[in-house]
């Protein structure tokens, strides 16, 4: 990423005014302070450019989108807190949040505020499956991409030594504990299981501890920052076992953290959106803005941003009740494909594949 985050949030503060009456008001739940920050300026380029385009088009239902952005750092207590000040803002649908631990307080609120919110990138099964109406994801959930994984790691490392580890996050435990019951039923018993800390530094205790169990494989639940560190100091301390992760691995920074050490590191994601025609004109898009080229958080917040429209024209009204059941009722044409829903708000046909890490980028994995 080229800018920073105070930048880009000062940015987006001086370039829009207070909304005018007649403007529908879109509020952006995501990280643009923390760990995850890089994860987050992504879900920021991708609304913010769905915004200038569906209003470059004319808008929805004759007006213009407004984005209201806040920064809930992946804290669930400051995603509360977001979802509050966006209930007094007037949002009538809310693109978010980023992380799982703070979809799922702030969708409480939004839920006894009848204001309808689509995530792009929160997977967790709990946040869809207390039944709430007014809940949507755009993207898959942890028992579909850790299933993934888990087949992945149990057909490749059968009869050997595999380790799952998880940062103790919503996102990150749900996504390992998936992992190591598709181990289990697959044939292949998890050889250790354990957890780290968010913001821990120093993995050298643990790193050894797989060494010594002779650990070939491992699938850490969690974020880039805890985990290039992990990655980057088992090559130095000589344990070269293959690292698998999630979606929360679709990040530049990884690299950054790891350098060649990150070379081979898998990950699962939804398949790359930049490679149809619409996500090639969106990649265009951020270029001519100077921006980095955009990562499928930008992208499937952009789609994110899409439904919302989308399904605001067709309930005919920026009310929440109706935005729902139009979502509930319809298909939706976005950058990353058709979207449908089903009766819990989850997407009826995410595809999840595998991506590796290889010279500073990643790639559909090859089976090498």
């Amino acid at each position: 990423m080229n800018r920073s985050i105070p930048f880009i949030g000062a940015a987006l503060l001086l370039a829009a005014p207070a909304a005018a009456q007649a403007d529908i008001v879109i509020g952006l739940g995501t990280a643009t302070t923390g760990a995850v920050a890089a994860l987050g300026e992504q879900t920021v380029y991708g609304a913010r450019q769905a915004i200038e385009d569906i209003n470059a088009r004319g808008g929805v239902l004759g007006r213009q989108l407004v984005l209201r952005v806040g920064d809930d750092a992946c804290d669930p207590r400051q995603a509360v807190a977001v979802a509050n000040r966006f209930a007094t803002e007037g949002v009538v649908a809310v693109n978010g949040h980023l992380c799982s631990g703070s979809a799922i307080p702030a969708s409480e609120v939004y839920n006894e505020e009848g204001i309808v919110m689509v995530t792009p990138t929160a997977t967790s099964p709990a946040l869809t499956d207390r039944g709430y109406d007014t809940v949507f994801r755009v993207c898959g959930r942890d028992d579909q991409q850790g299933v993934v994984a888990g087949r992945f790691l149990a057909e490749r490392y059968a009869g050997r030594r595999v380790a799952v580890l998880d940062d103790k996050q919503s996102y990150g435990r749900g996504l390992a504990d998936v992992v190591a019951r598709t181990l289990e039923e697959a044939g292949t018993p998890v050889a250790f299981r354990a957890s780290v800390t968010a913001g821990e530094r120093d993995f050298s205790a643990l790193v050894t501890n797989l060494k010594e169990r002779g650990i070939e494989a491992v699938f850490y639940g969690g974020y880039h920052p805890e985990l290039g560190l992990i990655v980057r100091q088992a090559r130095e301390l000589g344990l070269d076992a293959r690292f698998v992760a999630g979606d929360g691995l679709n990040n530049a920074e990884f690299w950054s953290i790891t350098g060649p050490a990150g070379q081979g590191t898998l990950f699962t994601d939804s398949e790359e959106a930049a490679s149809s025609e619409a996500g090639r004109q969106l990649v265009e898009s951020f270029r001519r803005a100077g921006l980095s080229e955009p990562g499928n958080f930008a992208f499937y917040s952009y789609a994110t941003v899409q439904v919302i429209a989308q399904g605001l024209q067709q309930a005919g009204e920026a009310d929440g009740g109706k935005l729902a059941a139009a979502l509930r009722a319809g298909t939706f044409d976005t950058v990353v494909g058709q979207i449908r829903f089903d009766a819990k708000g989850d997407n009826v046909n995410p595809n999840y594949v595998l991506y590796e890490w290889s010279e500073g980028r990643y790639a559909p994995y090859t089976g090498n």
